[in-house]
């Protein structure tokens, strides 16, 4: 199993992490006040150290707030995107009728 774990709900730092079959790979980046999040290039990043694909993503996890407003809109932005474009869980459940996505917690 390989989770990618999003939490940039704190407007100061942003955390990627990546768990392969138990082992934890982390990443973090302080965010300067008014600066662009830096969630994708952390994700890109930790994927090329680990030497695998967004494809090979089975599972994500998102922190859904509360947080900093935009921090929380980015994140759980991301992480639906990424699940929806790959086919798989996020946060426990799975994108299909009826069913939505993660939703903000503000």
């Amino acid at each position: 199993m390989k989770t990618l774990f999003i939490d940039s709900t704190n407007n100061k730092k942003t955390i990627v992490r990546l768990i392969i079959e138990g082992k934890i790979y982390s990443k973090e980046e302080i965010v300067e006040p008014r600066s662009p999040q830096k969630v994708l290039p952390l994700i890109n990043l930790l994927l090329q150290e680990q030497k695998i694909a967004i494809k090979d993503i089975t599972h994500i996890t998102v922190a859904e707030g509360p947080g900093s407003f935009t921090g929380v809109r980015v994140g759980v932005a991301i992480g639906n995107a990424c699940a929806f474009a790959l086919g798989i869980p996020i946060n426990g459940g799975k994108f299909s009728k009826g069913k939505s996505a993660v939703e903000p917690k503000y």
